[in-house]
């Protein structure tokens, strides 16, 4: 048994798939297919089936995948602190990221961490706040910053910065010239809004459900997947959006967006870190942690 064929065993289990599962670690998908039987052959039982289109482990797959899992990261672990020990820290990291965290803050703090840390290498996936934190639950990174809070025993959250979800509209807007709106307005306000899950979404509808308004009573004209999309359907004037006050800094100086407040009603929210409870973070995921909660000034 190899530690590689180990490492393709649980690409395989994690991805579903012996095609997917090769172009992952850039392998022939024959290659993936001789490391699995080889496994099995060791172990002298079947680890995977093929139900229908995806590949599943059976129960000693399961349970070779939890111990390779384990395996993998001390590996990655011993590698990690024997560089520390020796004045280096290095390494290769995946994180995950909200949208407005992964555009607007972690761009910058990763920058200054590769400064202080040039050896290291940080891979960061961007999804909404559920995608990331399912990624961060089937260890496919292992930090994530995120907007909301998603309730389950396994993850730990640690506040990181504070931030301010507001309405937003375009220069040619009815409400520009308005200094405020009233909170039973927004039933005739055409609004587009962010994809179910997302960290901005959640904070609307919790502070909207607090003011006693039902979110789902809102006049919804279009649902998009990224802040961006959002961004250029107000520009564009079709409606109006809830965004993070830092994701439009840029179009506010230039005139072309606004925030519009709302009587009585301030939404804030926290970005936080998350990670998994019971799982021993690596050192280079210590570390970087360390740098992010340092400063809190975003």
């Amino acid at each position: 048994m190899e530690l590689r064929q180990l490492e393709v065993f649980c690409k395989v289990v994690e991805l579903k798939s012996f095609s997917r599962a090769a172009d992952a670690v850039f392998l022939t998908q024959p290659t993936i297919s001789q490391h699995i039987s080889a496994l099995e052959k060791y172990f002298e039982t079947k680890l995977l089936d093929r139900l229908g289109r995806e590949i599943k482990p059976t129960h000693a797959g399961n349970l070779l995948y939890h111990y390779a899992r384990e395996i993998i990261a001390l590996r990655e672990k011993a590698s990690q602190e024997l560089n520390k020990f020796l004045g280096k820290q290095e390494g290769h990291l995946r994180i995950g990221a909200s949208t407005i965290p992964g555009e607007y803050i972690l761009p910058q703090r990763i920058g200054s961490f590769k400064e202080k840390f040039p050896a290291t290498t940080i891979t960061l996936t961007i999804g909404d706040t559920r995608q990331i934190a399912e990624k961060l639950l089937q260890s496919d990174i292992e930090l994530g910053v995120v907007g909301a809070q998603i309730k389950n025993d396994n993850l730990a959250y640690s506040p990181l910065v504070e931030d301010r979800v507001v309405l937003v509209i375009g220069r040619n807007h009815p409400l520009w010239e308005r200094k405020n709106i009233r909170p039973s307005e927004l039933m005739d306000v055409a609004v587009i809004q962010r994809e179910e899950g997302s960290g901005t979404r959640i904070s609307a509808e919790k502070a909207l459900s607090s003011k006693g308004i039902d979110p789902r009573r809102l006049h919804v004209i279009a649902e998009m997947g990224s802040t961006e999309s959002v961004k250029q359907c107000v520009l564009s004037g079709i409606g109006a959006s809830f965004i993070s006050e830092r994701a439009i800094q840029k179009e506010q100086q230039m005139g072309l967006l606004r925030a519009v407040p709302i009587q009585g009603m301030e939404i804030k929210r926290n970005f936080f870190i998350i990670i998994q409870k019971k799982r021993t973070l690596s050192p280079l995921c210590k570390e970087l942690r360390a740098f992010l909660l340092q400063r809190t000034q975003y």
